[in-house]
């Protein structure tokens, strides 16, 4: 019996009912629910995906709202995966979602990703990258890749043979990780609000046409699309056989393997403190605390502390002289820069220390 929600599918040549009952027994995992996660999760839900599942460990914080349209000013502060699933439920009852407010990691990937179909990256950092790239190769899960900057975004179809039976996946295109100095998230170097969102409906058609067989998906190919130009290219991505040794070779190797270790670029020098170890540090003579916040990002730090954010803490940098200096910003990332720039700016004989997780560990540490 014909649906009407999906009518207009059932009257596009070539994709008709069957291309959409493929949809409806398909089990899609979007690992990261924020701007490129967003609009996947609303198309591949409104397209009448049958399971949809959602991972991410983030909670919706004000400057997520200019891109991550799926949230709303009611949301700050709540956990995006649970936000995101009982809306997805209001646009699609018909559909199941599943949804997991945990961050992924290289002991427990293995079980959540491996009862569904295609996985899409929707991820904003090189740890979850490799551990999906290095996750889907083991357990032979198509994978869908975006990443954007800035003014510029990418999409590419992974661990999919093509006619000559090859494969290609992340570790192809980067068999090492960049450090985020290098290459900094959006949290830094700042990103075109429309930017995910064109590109995450790119990465949404990708998935559909892998499920349904329909049109030529990006199969071995990186799509890059600049917003500024208007311009586009795909790039063949080609097999590197030094690339096939990189990975852990077992899923017991990938269990134990330190992801976010061997995507660092931290300094022996700089210190990761968590929520305890910073509350016990946070009054002594000797420290100072830099918030490199912007300064309309809530919570704020209520304790004593330096406003600096991170762009300009260049110019600032001679204003903190104390013996040991404490990072501090939202999530663990921005600090985490902010203290490798010092450290590089700066005489070895400061202690330099960043809060692991940010406010968002604070906060709940505070609460507990």
């Amino acid at each position: 019996m014909r649906n009407e929600r999906y009518s207009r599918h059932y009257v596009l040549p070539g994709f008709g009912e069957l291309g959409q009952q493929k949809l409806q027994t398909a089990r899609v995992l979007v690992v990261g629910a924020g701007g490129l996660g967003c609009p996947v999760l609303q198309y591949l839900a409104a397209a009448g995906v049958g399971t949809l599942g959602i991972i991410d460990h983030d909670h919706v914080g004000l400057s997520n709202l200019h891109r991550q349209v799926l949230y709303d000013t009611n949301d700050i502060g709540r956990a995006k995966a649970e936000v995101a699933a009982g809306k997805l439920r209001l646009q699609n009852p018909e559909i199941e979602i599943r949804y997991w407010a945990e961050q992924l990691h290289s002991n427990n990937v293995a079980d959540l990703i491996s009862s569904y179909d295609l996985i899409m990256d929707c991820t904003d950092n090189f740890a979850a990258r490799y551990l999906l790239c290095d996750a889907c190769r083991l357990l032979d899960k198509p994978l869908i890749f975006a990443a954007i900057y800035q003014y510029e975004g990418q999409v590419a179809v992974f661990n999919v043979a093509d006619k000559e039976g090859i494969k290609t996946n992340y570790r192809h295109l980067f068999p090492t990780a960049p450090t985020t100095l290098e290459a900094p998230d959006c949290n830094v170097a700042g990103v075109l609000g429309v930017l995910p969102g064109m590109i995450g409906i790119l990465q949404a058609t990708e998935a559909i046409k892998l499920l349904t067989g329909i049109g030529t998906a990006l199969i071995n190919k990186l799509m890059t699309v600049n917003m500024l130009d208007n311009s586009s290219y795909i790039f063949e991505i080609p097999f590197a056989a030094s690339a096939e040794t990189i990975y852990p070779q077992t899923l017991a190797e990938l269990s134990t393997f330190n992801y976010e270790q061997y995507c660092a670029s931290e300094s022996q020098f700089i210190q990761a403190i968590d929520a305890q170890e910073f509350v016990e540090m946070w009054s002594a003579e000797d420290v100072v605390l830099v918030d490199v916040r912007d300064p309309n990002e809530l919570p704020r730090l209520s304790q004593p502390h330096l406003s600096i954010p991170l762009s300009t803490l260049p110019a600032q940098i001679k204003n903190i002289d104390n013996t040991r200096v404490v990072f501090i910003c939202q999530s663990g990332k921005r600090s985490l820069l902010a203290a490798q720039y010092f450290y590089e700016q700066t005489d070895a004989g400061q202690q330099i220390f960043h809060l692991d997780g940010g406010m968002v560990a604070l906060e709940n540490y505070i609460n507990d």
